[in-house]
């Protein structure tokens, strides 16, 4: 495809790897990811249980690869310190102004309290904003949403291992932080999870892990009232899953990766959050860089289409691949629920009951009218009743439409809820089976490795075999030599002759 036009080309809904040029950035996980200007910046991350300190730059255009090479800055602003970015990850990243924001993460000067460092893109500087008020303890792992001018910190793993899900916000006109306090049932604790917002008013918490437990729940935190809740979910089955990536594009929520430190999630989803229902968008393979832990996902505006890339990630090695998606417009993004059968009869059902109720009360009045023009005494007339009496028979018929069209629609959950059940177990038994032909698999190495060492061993048996043969051909010919010195000494012709010197 050209370079200039790649983007164009592409298919709806499907991940594409992208075809860059010269050399890539070193493959990693758990880094920091945002979009600027159609450019996206990686910052550092982890690899091999090693911190990266770099900041790695992708030009949309030109599809080419570089560093950005960062110096301290020039400390004239007393509210920022001097210093270059150390090896960081488990951090949050997010564009404020002509700067980028690093919040948390873990590096070797991590302090007691949360960081929040900054890179000048512009200016290739890097330093450490000083912030005020309740600052939260420091942590990896944890949530950052940017909604105005204020970014919602939620949850993480503190320097000690403790699970975190506190809520804080930190407000970026004036760098103070504030601790929220909050009411009702909060997300059990957990890190490596996934936050939206839904309105400027919602905050959505999906998935992570405890030490223990990996999660696929849907929490909501009103902004306004500081509540909790946990609202039911509707659509496709949602596996549990950490480390995971998503951005938000309109009313839908995209979920790229995850796993459950057994196997990475194949599947991109998409959370419809004014419905509030869960979708398959795309399924990748399972070994594939997009079935990862670890990985970044944003959304960058190219030629007026919003377009989502992803990178990085660990499912057994790490990558250091960029996939892109051509996402559809809101409107191809219903969710199956909303197109079903049942749903188009149930809609229908409240059609009809709503124009039943006009025609009825139009047909009423309209004999109200003629019944107060009626010569006998104001009462209706056969005619009247006549059309009465059709109403009601019309009224009649609808409603056991209604009635037909809502057991056909109880019908069809059950059908759907059987159905979501079959593919739930047969997504278990497939995944069984994939464990077992696994093993298998590692059995047949096993014995391939143990049939080669056999057949080594053959040939040398082979070997020995044939220097023994050689061995006993020699063994029988000394034997026949001995056999025959033996049989001259046994003849006597050596007295014979001495005998017959004495003569």
């Amino acid at each position: 495809m050209e370079i200039n036009n790649w983007h164009k080309e592409l298919t709806y809904d499907n991940w594409v790897p992208v075809a860059v040029s010269g050399a890539r950035p070193p493959a990693r996980y758990k880094h920091a990811a945002a979009v600027v200007d159609e450019k996206l910046y990686i910052a550092g991350g982890s690899r091999n249980g090693r911190n990266l300190s770099d900041v790695q730059v992708l030009d949309f255009r030109s599809l080419t690869w570089s560093s950005l090479r960062l110096k301290a800055n020039d400390g004239k602003d007393d509210d920022i310190s001097q210093e270059i970015l150390p090896g960081i990850s488990g951090h949050n990243m997010i564009r404020w102004r002509e700067k980028l924001l690093l919040l948390g993460g873990s590096s070797r000067d991590s302090s007691d309290t949360l960081t929040v460092r900054y890179i000048d893109i512009e200016r290739s500087q890097v330093g450490v904003i000083k912030t005020s008020g309740s600052v939260p303890v420091a942590r990896v792992g944890q949530s950052a949403t940017l909604v105005g001018s204020r970014v919602i910190l939620f949850g993480g793993e503190d320097m000690g291992r403790k699970l975190l899900n506190d809520v804080h916000v930190l407000d970026l006109e004036s760098m103070t932080w504030d601790m929220i306090k909050t009411t009702q049932t909060p997300p059990a604790p957990r890190y490596d999870h996934a936050a939206a917002m839904h309105g400027e008013r919602y905050l959505l918490v999906f998935g992570g892990c405890s030490h223990s437990v990996f999660f696929n729940d849907l929490h909501l935190l009103d902004l306004q009232t500081m509540e909790w809740s946990q609202p039911q979910t509707q659509g496709d089955l949602v596996s549990p899953r950490a480390g995971h990536a998503g951005i938000t594009i309109d009313e839908s929520w995209f979920i790229v990766g995850g796993g459950d430190n057994k196997s990475g999630c194949p599947e991109t989803l998409v959370l419809d959050m004014s419905k509030l229902v869960w979708s398959v968008l795309a399924v990748v393979k399972q070994k594939d860089p997009l079935s990862s832990e670890g990985l970044s996902i944003c959304s960058a505006w190219i030629d007026g289409e919003k377009y989502l890339l992803a990178f990085g990630g660990y499912n057994g090695r790490y990558s250091n691949e960029v996939f892109v998606m051509r996402p559809k417009a809101k409107d191809f993004l219903r969710p199956k629920i909303f197109q079903s059968p049942a749903a188009a009869a149930a809609a229908a059902s409240v059609s009809s009951a709503y124009a039943l109720s006009k025609s009825e009360q139009l047909d009423f009045m309209q004999l109200d009218d003629t019944n107060s023009k009626s010569p006998i005494n104001g009462l209706p007339q056969d005619d009247d009743i006549d059309k009465v009496e059709a109403i009601k028979e019309d009224k009649r018929l609808l409603e056991l439409s209604i009635a037909e069209a809502r057991a056909e629609n109880s019908k069809l959950g059950g059908q759907i809820d059987e159905v979501n059940n079959t593919h739930t177990e047969l997504t278990k038994e497939l995944q069984s089976v994939q464990t077992q032909l696994a093993a298998e698999r590692s059995r047949c190495f096993t014995l391939e490795a143990k049939i080669a060492e056999l057949q080594k061993l053959l040939e040398s048996m082979q070997s020995v075999e044939d220097q023994v043969q050689a061995l006993r051909q020699k063994n029988s010919a000394l034997d026949q030599e001995l056999a025959a010195t033996a049989q001259r000494q046994n003849s006597g012709g050596g007295w014979r002759w001495f005998g017959g010197s004495e003569k």
